[in-house]
């Protein structure tokens, strides 16, 4: 098999097991493990400073090792971390798990783009990101069937059920996963705390050096500022808009599957129509981004359930759209032999900002309302819309 179909495998299954587990992760936290806002955001923001501190070894060790052992491992740490979730609903439980799922997280965070890129090329990149997420995306649908369908039951069991799913996959990927595009460090340099540090020093020199990389950065540290409190906050702000029947399980579960859908048409639509055969797409990334302000502020204000449901599809269909064109554009700008390791000073840049940003906005929710705390995070990722548009003049 083809690394370029391992990888749609791998983003398809894995779409599909983070969607079973996560569609209803929120719901779980309210109703079963009866979490309060603050908790909600701190939850968040354990896994956020676990993620700051193991982006860069992990990038580097994907760097210096091997790029597929660091997706694989990964794989194994976030299954557990839904395995011990889903077992022990309890509040410094899910902390812990949160640790463990971070860990996991960074192992995969740069890898797999960084593994693809080297095995199909930088010319190719768009477009096999762009197939990869419709792949995930139709997964995903699926997975939220499979959430509702199975939450219905009980809402441990989805992520129990995509713990041990995500076991199995990194063991299937064992067998599977290849790079021969990639060129490890020399067997007597491996994982020494020198080639760690040049590897690393040779991330931050590319950031330092390199306008456009700054400037994702920065639009990094935005997003995380603006949303981890709106990903933690939004479930608690529309489950009392609900109706009672049916179940929250099965309306969770709708609203995942519709707003998928969503972002299915407007990948499809965007790459038939030319819009993504720019390098540098600056202007369709920017307004990409005020789509996204607008849906978090739309939800934030709208007085029907109707009303705010449609702002967060707009809002998820324009965060998924953008996430494939930035990446294949960064790649496209960094050198391979540290091509992780940025990839991790990247997701770094994010991780900051929702350690930074989460509390206070938490907080904020608690002694104000949910409401205020989303729109000051709408509020927080509008430069970021201005920074994208800048760069298509460099």
């Amino acid at each position: 098999m083809s690394q370029q179909r391992v990888y749609y495998l791998l983003t398809a299954v894995s779409g599909f097991l983070f969607t079973f587990a996560f569609t209803l992760l929120l719901v779980f936290h309210v109703q079963v493990a009866h979490l309060s806002p603050v908790q909600l955001v701190l939850v968040g923001t354990v896994m956020e400073i676990t993620c700051f501190l193991g982006e860069v070894p992990t990038g580097v060790l994907a760097d210096a090792r091997s790029r597929t052992l660091s997706v694989q491992l990964g794989l194994i740490l976030i299954g557990l971390s839904l395995l011990l979730q889903g077992a022990l609903p309890v509040f410094g439980w899910i902390l812990a798990a949160q640790v463990v799922w971070g860990i996991g997280y960074t192992f995969t965070s740069g890898a797999v783009e960084a593994w693809i890129a080297d095995e199909v090329g930088e010319d190719r990149l768009t477009h096999v990101f762009l197939r990869g997420q419709r792949l995930e995306l139709g997964a995903m649908i699926i997975g939220s069937v499979a959430a509702g369908a199975v939450g219905v039951l009980d809402l441990r069991l989805p992520m129990v059920l995509a713990g041990a799913g995500y076991v199995v996959l990194a063991v299937v990927l064992v067998g599977l996963m290849r790079e021969p595009g990639f060129t490890p460090a020399a067997a007597g340099e491996r994982l020494t705390f020198a080639l760690m540090r040049a590897t690393f020093s040779a991330g931050v020199r590319q950031a330092r050096q390199r306008p456009l990389i700054r400037s994702f950065l920065l639009v990094s540290l935005l997003v995380g500022l603006s949303g981890e409190a709106f990903d933690r906050l939004w479930t608690a702000h529309l489950l009392p808009s609900l109706p009672p029947v049916p179940s929250p399980a099965v309306w969770f579960a709708a609203f995942a599957i519709a707003g998928q859908l969503i972002g299915l048409g407007a990948n499809y639509a965007v790459e038939r129509a030319g819009l993504t055969e720019s390098d540098r797409p600056s202007r369709l990334l920017a307004v990409l981004t005020v789509v996204q302000v607008a849906g978090m502020a739309g939800f934030a204000l709208a007085g029907t359930l109707w009303i705010a449901v449609g702002a967060l599809w707009a809002r998820d269909a324009a965060r998924a759209l953008s996430g494939p064109l930035q990446s294949a554009w960064l790649n496209r700008g960094i050198d391979p032999s540290s091509r992780a390791t940025v990839l991790s000073v990247n997701s770094q840049f994010d991780a900051i900002g929702q350690v930074v940003g989460g509390p206070p906005l938490g907080a904020l929710a608690g002694r104000t309302s949910i409401p205020v705390a989303l729109l000051v995070s709408a509020g927080l990722l509008a430069p970021a819309a201005w920074i994208l548009a800048r760069l298509r003049s460099r």
